[in-house]
């Protein structure tokens, strides 16, 4: 049946190409049919698969990486239309579901014009809207997601507990715990098929899914992070991922590709330029007084993590012990698909005193041309640089401009905005007293970044 169902997508993409040409349509409608099948599964599906609409759970279908594209009779009117007429509006929408994407042109045809990926309960602001797409305003640009995936009603944190535990004492991250509740398509490379999740009273253990996109890169992948859900009476909808920086017992002797189309570095660091792998997860340096790195990283991330919950937002942490079974990537992944913005918190092995500073994406053609480098570079420098203006208002020494160029495994992964900062060096003060200072201006950084 499928076979048949195939040869049938085939013919009828023939006749659609065929007709649209000697039709002289428009530019939407001058695209191969059976490259449509990147739908609103990818745009991401909601957790309650069985209770969307018949029109959303056929978009929302997916033929599984490697398999022939197929059609459906719904998407092939979408991808023959026109382009879309908007009428003017100015209201706030919210983001319905897991992962869905933000485009820079109101057409499901390609993957080159996603410029952002969300979660549920993200507000926009409406400015057109039209019979399939809404025209929005998202951190200072004009984009367009499909209607299918928003709503007037923030429905963030009303789904009901799902998974293993105490599932029925506090609601559950959607992008997080689809796969414990048996919904949600497998093999959806942008992560609609959610993450691995186990819900507890008041978090839920996240784990790496291998449907992911980049997932087949990472060595390292058996370990865990956890999602914490504000409970502020001002809760954003925003997710923001702590990564304190190395903690992964092995990851000294693995390694993993620099980039995900095999290239080269093209900067120098711990792994020098010209290098197409990298160290899976280094162990850091040790500061002056003999105190490990991983130690002060995680020191921040868990004096961060209060704030954040208290300002409202929604936090994943990727390590809370010494040690998580997670390299580089799998962090990036998970980051990626649970997340709005993907922070790494880590100290520089020099012994001056520097001050704080952002790894910035390397202004080198080839790399900022390399996806996801291409759609998402800006993104990563924009939250550095609110990150180092936060820092520097809570009184944090600056090191420079704030900025050195890096190619890092973690900014050759990523499809949200991402960031490594450091925080300092070996000779650095990194007392109880000073992890609160340097917390408060991540924090600050932050609430700019989103406009909070």
């Amino acid at each position: 049946m499928k076979k048949n169902y195939r040869k049938f997508a085939g013919v009828l993409t023939a006749l659609c190409i065929s007709t649209v040409w000697t039709a002289g349509c428009t530019k939407y409608e001058e695209i191969d049919m059976s490259q449509v099948k990147e739908t609103a599964a990818q745009e991401g599906s909601s957790l309650e698969e069985t209770q969307q609409p018949p029109a959303e759970q056929a978009l929302a279908e997916e033929t599984g990486e490697g398999s022939a594209p197929g059609i459906s009779a719904l998407e092939a009117p979408m991808a023959q239309a026109p382009a879309p007429n908007f009428t003017d509006v100015s209201d706030t929408v919210y983001i319905r579901g897991s992962q869905v994407r933000l485009r820079t042109s109101p057409t499901t045809a390609s993957t080159n014009n996603i410029s952002a990926v969300l979660n549920n309960g993200t507000a926009l602001s409406r400015t057109g809207d039209s019979d399939d797409w809404c025209r929005v305003n998202y951190q200072g640009a004009t984009l367009y997601v499909s209607k299918a995936f928003v709503t007037t009603q923030n429905t963030a944190g009303t789904s009901a507990g799902a998974g293993t535990g105490n599932s029925g004492s506090g609601t559950v991250n959607q992008a997080a715990t689809a796969a414990s509740t048996g919904s949600g398509s497998t093999g959806n490379a942008a992560g609609s098929g959610a993450a691995a999740g186990t819900q507890t009273a008041d978090k839920t253990s996240i784990t790496v899914d291998s449907s992911w996109r980049f997932a087949e890169f990472s060595m390292i992948k058996t370990g865990a992070a956890t999602l914490y859900k504000s409970t502020a009476e001002n809760r954003k909808g925003i997710t923001v991922c702590v990564n304190a920086g190395h903690g992964t017992n092995g990851g000294g002797s693995v390694k993993t590709l620099c980039h995900p189309d095999g290239s080269a570095k093209v900067t120098g660091g711990s792994t020098g330029a010209g290098a197409v792998k990298a160290i899976a997860v280094s162990s850091g340096m040790t500061f002056k007084d003999g105190t490990p790195e991983r130690d002060v990283t995680l020191a921040l991330a868990l004096a961060l993590k209060p704030k954040l919950l208290a300002a409202g937002y929604d936090v994943v942490m990727i390590r809370e012990s010494s040690d998580v079974q997670l390299d580089n990537i799998a962090r990036t992944v998970i980051a990626n698909n649970t997340a709005d913005c993907h922070i790494a918190l880590h100290w520089d092995s020099s012994e001056s005193d520097k001050g704080a500073f952002y790894m910035s994406v390397p202004n080198v053609a080839s790399y900022r041309a390399m996806e996801p480098v291409a759609s998402n570079w800006q993104k990563h420098n924009n939250l550095g640089e609110n990150l180092i203006s936060g820092l520097r208002g809570a009184g944090v020494k600056i090191f420079s401009g704030g900025s050195m160029e890096m190619d890092l495994t973690q900014t050759s992964y990523s499809t949200v905005p991402s960031v490594d900062i450091e925080l300092g060096d070996k000779v650095s003060d990194h007392s109880a007293g000073t992890m609160e200072v340097l917390a408060n201006g991540l924090l600050a950084g932050i609430n700019s970044f989103f406009g909070q």
